[in-house]
């Protein structure tokens, strides 16, 4: 059984006179342990399919199935207990609260988790920021840490309810090329020896090239699902080249 099966998954916004169609026909299956790259131009829906697989957001109609559960009938709270349970979540800006420390960041996600005590959530927060490679900057700030410490420290929260799917939104949008490559290490990491589902949006083609699998939407549909990278490049050229012939 497949961890993610989506079939004809659509995503309708509805703004009063208009309707917008951000996914149109999403079909794929992503397996355990797969890293995956969602590329493609601002609009191109990228952002709701992230959300949509993320159970941030419930689509129109179509199914979405994670680890054999159906998305698309659950409550919020009920996507809320499935995110708890599955997801992890890395963001572009790290969303760190600036007045506590890693360790204290890192652990904020257990406060909502029952049962867990005290010094079992600080002993938790240490090992895995010791595995990310912070081991030694658990006391500082987010002001006294660098882009790539503060995006190490994001990952660690996004991993301390040790979950099945780790999922990047931009995760290397707010750092220097050599930062990048340092977080899509852990990234690349944490997905073979951990065996860690990663999913990831971005516009930067060196973070994608590094996925096993890039997965290509343009105006809400997906244009291409392949291995071969510089594929996924030219399906999304090639569409762009027809839209803007048919614009002149």
């Amino acid at each position: 059984m497949a961890l993610i099966e989506l079939k004809d998954v659509r995503k309708v916004y509805d703004l009063g006179e208009i309707q917008v169609v951000a996914l149109n026909g999403a079909t794929f299956k992503i397996e355990r342990g797969e890293y995956i790259a969602l590329i493609g131009p601002s609009g191109s829906g990228k952002s709701t399919l992230m959300n949509t697989l993320g159970c941030l957001d419930r689509p129109t109609s179509g199914s979405f199935k994670l680890d054999g559960e159906e998305i698309v009938t659950m409550t919020k709270d009920q996507r809320a207990r499935i995110r708890n349970q599955h997801l992890g979540f890395v963001f572009q800006n790290f969303n760190l609260l600036s007045r506590t420390t890693a360790l204290e960041n890192v652990e904020l996600p257990l406060m909502y988790t029952r049962g867990i005590k005290a010094r079992e959530r600080h002993e938790r927060a240490k090992a895995v920021l010791e595995s990310v490679g912070l081991g030694d900057r658990m006391d500082h700030h987010p002001s006294q840490l660098s882009g790539g410490q503060q995006q190490r420290v994001a990952i660690a929260r996004a991993l301390i309810n040790e979950p099945s799917i780790l999922m990047g939104d931009e995760p290397t949008g707010n750092l220097d090329s050599k930062t990048s490559r340092e977080v899509i290490h852990l990234f690349r990491e944490l997905n073979r020896n951990n065996g860690l589902t990663v999913i990831i949006v971005t516009h930067d083609q060196n973070v994608a090239r590094n996925a096993d699998r890039t997965i290509v939407l343009l105006d809400g549909e997906i244009v291409a699902d392949t291995r071969d990278f510089d594929q996924a490049m030219e399906s999304l050229q090639s569409r762009e080249d027809i839209e803007m012939s048919e614009n002149d």
